[in-house]
């Protein structure tokens, strides 16, 4: 190798590294800024790509419906975030999530989220995706058919003209379906339904199995709620969820990379 490029290499190379410290030591400094109890876990690579689902625990498939899923068939050490609605629209959330790198997948109803979609497309851009949760957040149950593809339909035109995407994932109001809603789903270009295993808040989390711990593939519901409900902010909320996802020795993945 010549000098000059032995020297450019080596400048290179000196300038990666001094990038990752200066990324090290940000992480840090947002980890205690936002006390948390240690560093989130890194999720692994991703699939290449959405797969079909097989049959498994925490997956139901019906021919020709959309599957519902309330566990991800993995056997990596991750589970998924989901925040629901869209009544509380908290800047600090979004900041603490991008400062953090913490992926999560939104499920919006139109009538929460309406007043301030712009918030939602800035979660967005920053690569967390917004997916569908009805206009109305109406028990599905007790709509007809047609009721239930406006109800989800709707939500999917709203969003794409709002977020500029149309959903592919769907979660029923109350975790609360038919076969007609998987129907009505389906028509409205859903590929899967969405439910969940734990329920996080501000100061607690509210577990379905009797060991309370997390599994692979779990997936995690809270709400876009603050202090007029919750004892505690979303920022609350989101690190009760790191500091338990990270003690038990899991990271956060996206949903949307593995549905």
């Amino acid at each position: 190798m010549l000098p000059g490029a032995a020297r450019r290499q080596e400048s290179n190379s000196a300038d990666a590294a001094a990038l990752r410290a200066a990324a090290v030591r940000q992480a840090r400094e947002s980890v205690r800024a936002w006390g948390l109890d240690e560093s989130p876990l890194r999720a692994p690579r991703p699939p290449a790509g959405p797969s079909e689902l097989p049959a498994a625990q925490g997956v139901v498939l019906r021919p020709g419906l959309p599957p519902v899923v309330s566990r991800i068939p993995t056997t990596d050490r991750v589970v998924f975030l989901t925040v629901d609605d869209g009544a509380e629209k908290d800047p600090e959330f979004a900041r603490m999530t991008r400062e953090l790198g913490v992926p999560f997948t939104a499920f919006v109803s139109d009538y929460l989220a309406r007043s301030d979609y712009g918030y939602f497309r800035g979660l967005a851009e920053q690569g967390d995706p917004v997916q569908n949760h009805t206009l109305n957040h109406r028990d599905m149950r007790k709509l007809t058919y047609e009721q239930q593809r406006q109800e989800i339909c709707g939500q999917q035109d709203e969003l794409e003209r709002e977020i500029g995407v149309r959903p592919r994932l769907f979660r029923p109001p109350y975790g609360e379906y038919t076969t007609d809603t998987l129907r009505a789903a389906a028509s409205c270009g859903i590929e899967s339904a969405v439910l969940w295993n734990e329920e996080a808040f501000a100061d607690h989390m509210e577990w379905r199995y009797a060991d309370q711990r997390l599994h692979p593939g779990d997936i995690i519901l809270t709400h876009f709620r603050g202090a007029a409900l919750w004892k505690g902010t979303m920022p609350d909320m989101l690190r009760e969820v790191l500091n338990t996802v990270t003690g038990q020795g899991f990271a956060l993945a996206l949903l949307d990379d593995y549905l």
